[in-house]
């Protein structure tokens, strides 16, 4: 279906909501699902702003589910490939999600919220027998609270994944925040991208988080905030999740402290450009985890969960076939489709997304592809067609460095 088919069924965020009666207005697009600002200032001014400065974005297609009941650890360690039981308070882990065949239905990030040590492990009798104990997790296990972090795109699907393996558990899958913008209860999410965010954070006086995958909660101008900061190759990345009346505050504070707005088409461009992949886009229920090439998706000691079979028999049986590879392309910015082929014209590959940079240092254009292994051991530059031009992708062994 279209985009423009698409966008008559969508909400905008509540980002787009609250800029709708700026002048000039914002053109929306779709995005993961919703409807968000394409453009919020020129593409090089955007582009600055996430490479070497601080950038902030609307987050409203993230959704949050909490997991919740007696059962949530050992059920939700049984559904997703990275671990649960072992994550600390305030931090999180990046998951796939998995069938039977160890095909990769969706993605997302599990939070493990903060609360205080369980009475299970309060007690140093016995310390060594529970240290051996994985399902117990952490000393904090028991009283944790557990979410799922969601993009809108991928929601309804994953819920209803997941739903149907509560059989005799005491688990609940509860969305959150979903009341229309404005009712009282809806909630949304804004992001803070860029190597100046820490500063942009210090003076507007909120807490920097040091790692990524790690956050805190705190109360601002009488608002529950939670603050993420999650993964980046590039830059860091911070997440603000609070109540849709906040944002305009929240907003507002973020760009008098030196955040520079940012639309949709630049923080797509940047995330190719960190070669974090997209679902839907760069990988799809075809794809198993391994081809992917995002190992920090997975962890093999954790124990069984769906999919898990499939996963470790690759492990220690051998390769797949193709991975997802990062690159650098010289030439015209290809569409996603487009095949990647070796000197002789075999064919290697197939470009997933592709986006250009205009940096101050000048134009830079990079790619995700899913690349066959055996092309891959015999080249590791490849040819490509966008209309009647060419180029060159080469694979990129470590992020980009994009310069100030």
């Amino acid at each position: 279906m279209a985009q423009s088919d698409l966008a008559t069924n969508l909400q905008p965020s509540a980002l787009a909501t609250m800029l709708e009666s700026s002048r000039p207005p914002h053109g929306l697009g779709v995005y993961r699902g919703v409807l968000t600002p394409q453009e919020l200032d020129a593409p090089d001014v955007e582009i600055a702003a996430l490479a070497a400065g601080a950038a902030i974005h609307d987050l409203g297609w993230m959704r949050r589910v909490a997991v919740r009941g007696g059962d949530r650890f050992r059920w939700l360690s049984g559904m997703v490939t990275n671990t649960v039981n072992d994550l600390f308070p305030n931090t999180g882990a990046w998951n796939f999600v998995l069938n039977a065949q160890g095909r990769i239905q969706g993605d997302l990030t599990v939070w493990r919220l903060g609360e205080e040590m369980s009475p299970q492990r309060r007690s140093s009798v016995g310390a060594e027998a529970e240290s051996e104990d994985r399902l117990r997790g952490t000393p904090f296990a028991g009283e944790s609270g557990l979410e799922l972090e969601i993009a809108a795109d991928q929601t309804d699907k994953l819920l209803a994944h997941l739903n149907r393996f509560i059989i005799m558990d005491d688990v609940e899958l509860v969305p959150l925040g979903e009341e229309q913008v404005g009712e009282t209860g809806s909630e949304t999410a804004v992001g803070l991208t860029g190597p100046l965010a820490g500063e942009v954070l210090e003076r507007v006086g909120l807490p920097v988080v040091g790692i990524p995958m790690a956050g805190t909660s705190i109360e601002w101008n009488g608002w529950d905030l939670r603050i993420l900061r999650v993964h980046g190759t590039l830059v860091p990345h911070y997440e603000f999740w609070l109540p849709s009346a906040g944002l305009a505050k929240l907003w507002s504070c973020l760009r008098t402290a030196g955040a520079t707005p940012v639309g949709s088409i630049s923080l797509e461009a940047f995330r190719i450009a960190e070669g974090i992949p997209a679902y839907g886009i760069d990988m799809t229920e075809r794809e198993l985890p391994q081809e992917t090439a995002q190992m920090r998706a997975l962890h093999f000691a954790k124990g069984c969960y769906l999919g898990q079979e499939i996963v470790e028999r690759i492990r220690s049986r051998g390769n797949v076939h193709r991975h997802l590879r990062p690159m650098e392309l010289t030439g015209p910015v290809p569409a996603s489709g487009a095949e990647l082929a070796l000197e002789d014209r075999t064919v290697a590959g197939q470009i997933t997304s592709a986006a250009e940079l205009q940096l101050k240092n000048g134009r830079r254009a990079f790619a995700l592809a899913m690349i066959r292994s055996d092309a891959e051991e015999r080249s590791q530059t490849f040819r490509y067609s966008a209309g009647k031009t060419t180029g060159a992708a080469s694979i990129l062994a470590a992020p980009p460095k994009l310069g100030k």
